[in-house]
């Protein structure tokens, strides 16, 4: 028995990619976005489940890239930064990179010749979002330096939305779709075949139109990129596929007036029944928790007592007075009829429910 792990549900996984399917037009490649080890859900488990459901992978750097040629030689995406020494073995591996300076196309060609194939890399554009990308201004620029390197193959140009999952006004989503189809214009006057794509799965689920592919992640976990989103797709049926469990590792009762951990934030106001759980901040289980999150033991909310230390952390029992040593808690997921969902916890700690499920240490077992 593992004592602490994450539950996969690779069933609902691939349901999750099927249903987002229906609002995929004919003809669109589905890359499954499994940067983060996979959004926490683990890298490797994520891959193998949906190697036959999906048209290739996303991933950040070349770290992820080589988990994912250790199990899957599908056709995968490097979008984030890769550095000039790792060049070589990123075309090697058959990547396709992200282009957005003209400084390093020179050793995209290099390491094309020495492997004897045409790096393929897709133009970033940053329309209106301010990150990495290429502002049009520069956009001749890159075409030109392109134009010098015909060893490199331009497969498609892409952005990213700025402002798409955190409201319903989408009047900057279309000033963005204004500013890439102008870049687009240019680009196609030299690549007359680029492909295009800008959504993520906001993107799908509002916007998204004339692409060649989408980039799904948070979806395809089951998770919404918003309460709004939530409510307009309710019937997809798609689900979270994670559970969090750990075990209780120890149950006694405190005196009243007893302290429950660092900082004596918590002070038992009687006699009290409590479990420790053998989960803290090192593991995802955020520091923010202390004194205000809810586990569920035997199918009931315990909430947490005091701080959360970096192993560890103390739950309220009162509820639950059969509970022994190694029963079940589930920290996030459901156990019988109840749920401690991501969105829960995010709303606790103020963030997003995309950083619940990331933060989980890759250290934990995946099953």
């Amino acid at each position: 028995m593992n004592l602490s792990e994450v539950q996969l549900d690779t069933t609902q996984l691939v349901g999750n990619v099927r249903a987002l399917r229906t609002l995929v037009a004919p003809g669109v490649d589905v890359i499954a976005v499994v940067k983060g080890n996979a959004y926490g859900h683990g890298l490797v488990e994520v891959v193998r489940a949906l190697e036959q459901d999906v048209d290739g992978f996303q991933v950040d750097d070349i770290e992820e890239l080589r988990v994912i040629r250790a199990v899957s030689s599908k056709r995968t995406l490097v979008l984030g930064y890769v550095a000039k020494a790792n060049i070589d073995e990123v075309v090697e591996l058959g990547a396709e990179l992200a282009v957005y300076d003209v400084e390093r196309l020179q050793f995209f060609a290099e390491a094309g010749a020495r492997h004897g194939v045409r790096p393929k890399v897709h133009l970033k554009i940053d329309a209106l979002l301010g990150r990495q990308g290429v502002v049009p201004g520069d956009l001749a620029q890159v075409v030109d330096a392109l134009r010098t390197h015909p060893g490199i193959e331009v497969v498609a140009a892409y952005a990213h939305f700025a402002n798409i999952e955190d409201t319903t006004d989408l009047g900057h989503a279309y000033d963005q779709i204004e500013v890439f189809e102008a870049a687009l214009t240019v680009l196609r006057s030299r690549w007359p075949g680029i492909g295009r794509h800008l959504s993520a799965t906001s993107g799908l689920m509002t916007v998204e139109k004339d692409n060649d592919l989408i980039r799904l992640g948070l979806g395809i976990y089951g998770m919404y990129p918003s309460t709004s989103l939530a409510r307009r797709h309710q019937d997809l049926g798609i689900k979270p596929v994670l559970r969090w469990v750990s075990h209780l590792a120890q149950v006694k009762t405190l005196p009243a007036r007893h302290p429950v951990g660092y900082g004596l934030t918590f002070i038992t106001p009687r006699e009290m029944r409590i479990g420790i759980v053998p989960q803290g901040y090192a593991d995802g289980y955020d520091r923010g928790l202390s004194n205000s999150g809810e586990v569920l033991v035997h199918g009931c909310r315990c909430a947490v007592l005091g701080r959360v230390a970096m192993n560890m952390f103390a739950i309220d029992l009162s509820s639950v007075p059969d509970a022994a040593v190694e029963d079940e808690v589930v920290l996030l997921g459901s156990q019988g009829e109840e749920a401690i969902t991501a969105e829960e916890i995010s709303s606790r700690l103020g963030t997003i429910n995309y950083e619940v499920t990331s933060r989980l240490s890759s250290l934990l077992p995946r099953s």
